[in-house]
This record gives C-alpha cells, sequence and structure tokens, in this order.
C-alpha cells in the first residue's frame, strides 16, 4: 500500500486524475489522502465529490472552510458568494447524498501508526496532537447530530480570537472549526489573525507551524489552505500541500512513504494528460 496526500483541490478534478494517473494510484490497495477544500472556485465541484465519494474507502478527508460553507448553504443557513462556484453541486439530483457523504468527514486524521496527522489548516500552536483529536471530534459529533443546523447558524465570526479551555457551547465550537480550517497566523499566546492570507507575517504573530510554543514539534503534519505559501514551510515535518490549483497555480500530490511530490500545472485548459 502506498499512501498519497493531494493539496486543495477546490473542485479542479482533472488536475488531480492527472496525478493518480501519473501515480499509478490503485484505489484497491492505495489510499488517498485529501487536506480539505475539495469544492468551490474550481470548474468541476459536482464532478469533483462525485468522484471522490466513488472511491470508497480509500480515501481520508478532512474538511476545509469551502466545505463547511457548502454545507451551511445546504442546509439552508448561508447563502453563495459571488465568487462561489456551487450552483451545479447545489441543483444536482444527487445534491442530498453527497452533502450526507461530505458532513461524516472529519476535522482532522492521524494515521494509526502515528507518522501522519493531517488537517485544513493545520494543529494550533498550543494543543498537543491528543488535545487537537479531542477537540475535532466534539466539533464532528455535533455535526454529525441534529444540532448540525445550529451549528452552522454559528460557524461564521473570527471570535473569540484565541483558544481557551473554559469556552463553552457555540463560542467554543466556532474557535474550534477556525483553528482546523481558517488559521494561517497565530500571536503570542496562540490567538488567531484570521485576516492576513499572505506570506508576511503582522507583528508579533509567526506561522502557526513556525510558533515558538508549538506543542507539536515532533509530529509530521499535513495541511492545505495556504496557496500564498507556495509549499514552502522550511520544516522538514510540515507539509503544506495548496500551491493555488483553483488560481491557475499547480496542484501537489505528496507520496507520504517517500515524501517525493509530483505536480499537475492548472493553467487555463483542464484538459490535462500527465506529463513526465
Amino acid at each position: 500500500m502506498t499512501r498519497y496526500a493531494v493539496g486543495d483541490l477546490q473542485g479542479c478534478l482533472k488536475p488531480l486524475q492527472c496525478l493518480l494517473q501519473r501515480v499509478d494510484f490503485k484505489p484497491q490497495q492505495d489510499q488517498l489522502w485529501l487536506v480539505g477544500d475539495l469544492i468551490n472556485r474550481g470548474p468541476e465541484s459536482l464532478a469533483t465529490l462525485r468522484f471522490l465519494k466513488s472511491l470508497g474507502d480509500c480515501t481520508r478527508i478532512v474538511l476545509g472552510n469551502h466545505d463547511l460553507h457548502f454545507l451551511a448553504i445546504a442546509y439552508g443557513t448561508s447563502t453563495p458568494r459571488p465568487h462561489d462556484t456551487l450552483d451545479e453541486l447545489l441543483q444536482a439530483p444527487d445534491r442530498d447524498a453527497l452533502v450526507a457523504w461530505l458532513i461524516q468527514q472529519p476535522l482532522m486524521h492521524r494515521d494509526p501508526c502515528g507518522d501522519y496527522c493531517m488537517s485544513h489548516a493545520g494543529i494550533a500552536p498550543q494543543w498537543s496532537i491528543a488535545e487537537a483529536e479531542g477537540y475535532a471530534r466534539e466539533v464532528e459529533q455535533i455535526l454529525q447530530s441534529d444540532k448540525a443546523i445550529e451549528f452552522f447558524k454559528h460557524m461564521y465570526g473570527n471570535n473569540p480570537a484565541g483558544w481557551q479551555q473554559d469556552l463553552q457551547g457555540w463560542p467554543r465550537y466556532r474557535t474550534i472549526t477556525n483553528y482546523f480550517t481558517r488559521m494561517r497566523y497565530c500571536g503570542p499566546q496562540g490567538e488567531l489573525d484570521l485576516n492576513n492570507k499572505s506570506n508576511i507575517a503582522p507583528a508579533n504573530f509567526h506561522p502557526w507551524f513556525s510558533h515558538p510554543l508549538r506543542s507539536t514539534q515532533q509530529q509530521q503534519i499535513i495541511f492545505g489552505h495556504w496557496a500564498a505559501l507556495q509549499g514552502k514551510t522550511n520544516s522538514d515535518n510540515i507539509f503544506a500541500l495548496d500551491t493555488g490549483c483553483a488560481w491557475k497555480g499547480h496542484m501537489s500530490l505528496m507520496n507520504l512513504e517517500t515524501q517525493q511530490i509530483e505536480i499537475c500545472d492548472c493553467g487555463e485548459d483542464q484538459s490535462l494528460v500527465p506529463s513526465s
């Protein structure tokens, strides 16, 4: 078995298929890890979800902010934004089945052997891996219950800006969700700056993965979300796989056994074929 992890798809199916063909991916024996933001902004959100769902048990998926945004729309608590490309998906005859499948996906995945963990935006610097897993399960249980609609009603917002163990209710779930799906820069106590999307840190803030107080220094972490990094973290065990496919950059696929990365260009024409 070979495990592969791929960056944000955002509805760009053809580059993914290009990469899977290139590495001779076999769903019957290999695994495909996806860092979230499966849909939106790219041209084929519906086809992308249908394809991933069809792969069955070989996928390991975590939810990203665009996936949660789609679910909020599907649950009737939000409306599409001007640059969303979700209309075909929202109008699909199998929409309900795709929604039911997507909402079962976790916020964090840790391989049973413990060598890699994955979330969309990363792991809060003040959390251990065990703590992060526990907080992820809290939100997943809400999403997979009859409280999902209430969750989506309270999901949006930047406050509280930082983690406090005694947070309760919807502010607690919103903060956990923001760390897992929207985080980039963290302040001295791990507080979030959710406005800066560049690769230039604001004063007294650090990228979460280079934060001086990070508790997961020894853990190999896979994440997406931050295309401006272009895959560069200056760390041997932190792997940034969002390389801006939806923005005409490229899609990155990493072999987790060798850490070799394959890329596929995502220019104007996405009728792509594998290249050497």
